[in-house]
């Protein structure tokens, strides 16, 4: 949102930092990338309702999960979330590194500023200016909502990943240009989900919805990806929306205002000095 992870900050003050020293060669990464998406293509496109094979499968899903997020990111975020009763509008800035980390920080409104979320492999703090107090998120509230959105903290930190944590089979789509995947939690995964439907178009790759089921099979959610645009080399959905069903009236919407991939990120970013340091 996965992140998350703003939109009106001031460009010339954004911390990007030295290079890091594991960084991967840009082109070696923009090679891969592109692989990775001919072989998911490929797939896509050939494919009926079957089990796909293992390796194409997860070819598939590295790919979902790296589509907002690379190797390295950084994005300006607008968050808008709405109920029957009020909205509220979040400025958010994001930075990942890999899937393991992701740092978080609100700019506005002026009551939340500084209010600031890390991940670091499978922990996640909380930083809460107003009380100047750093708060851990044990692993069972990972599915409860971060900053009173309709996004639970895994959406916006994605600490479970499709390629590692669901079984994914393609299903029968009604529509010949857009593929469908149910995607069922293993075993050992944290999910709160019976299973997902995940559908994408078969041409870009790009995501169209998820619908997520709860453990007696009914829809309890839906996300929409939408306004696709083109941040430097990569095009993605820069729009998010999710509707819970059971709360009629309530959607959360994310807008992705600018976004960098595979540029060189401060690791000091991801640290708990951090979280304090933003006031």
């Amino acid at each position: 949102m996965s992140s998350v992870p703003v939109g009106y900050c001031d460009s010339r003050n954004v911390h990007r930092g030295p290079r890091a020293k594991h960084m991967l060669n840009r082109r070696n990464r923009g090679a891969n990338y592109v692989v990775v998406a001919a072989m998911t293509a490929s797939l896509l496109l050939a494919s009926g309702p079957a089990v796909a094979g293992d390796e194409d499968v997860d070819a598939l899903l590295d790919h979902m999960d790296r589509l907002y997020r690379s190797d390295t990111s950084y994005a300006e975020v607008e968050m808008v979330v709405t109920t029957p009763n009020w909205t509220r509008r979040l400025e958010i800035e994001m930075w990942t590194h890999g899937l393991d980390r992701v740092f978080i920080g609100i700019n506005a409104p002026k009551k939340d500023a500084g209010t600031a979320t890390l991940r670091d492999d499978r922990e996640m703090w909380n930083y809460f200016p107003k009380i100047d107090k750093v708060m851990k998120v044990p692993p069972s509230m990972m599915m409860g909502s971060w900053m009173g959105s309709d996004f639970t903290n895994d959406d916006i930190v994605k600490e479970n990943t499709l390629r590692d944590d669901y079984h994914a089979t393609i299903v029968e789509s009604e529509d010949d240009a857009v593929q469908a995947l149910q995607l069922v939690p293993k075993e050992d995964a944290a999910s709160v989900w019976g299973k997902i439907i995940l559908r994408m178009r078969k041409e870009s790759l790009l995501p169209v919805d998820q619908t997520f089921y709860d453990e007696k099979g009914r829809p309890a959610r839906v996300m929409r990806f939408s306004e696709p645009r083109t941040f430097g080399t990569r095009t993605l959905p820069s729009q998010m929306t999710i509707e819970p069903l059971n709360k009629p009236g309530n959607t959360t919407v994310v807008r992705y205002v600018a976004a960098t991939f595979d540029e060189p990120v401060d690791e000091s970013i991801f640290t708990l000095r951090n979280l304090r340091r933003r006031r």
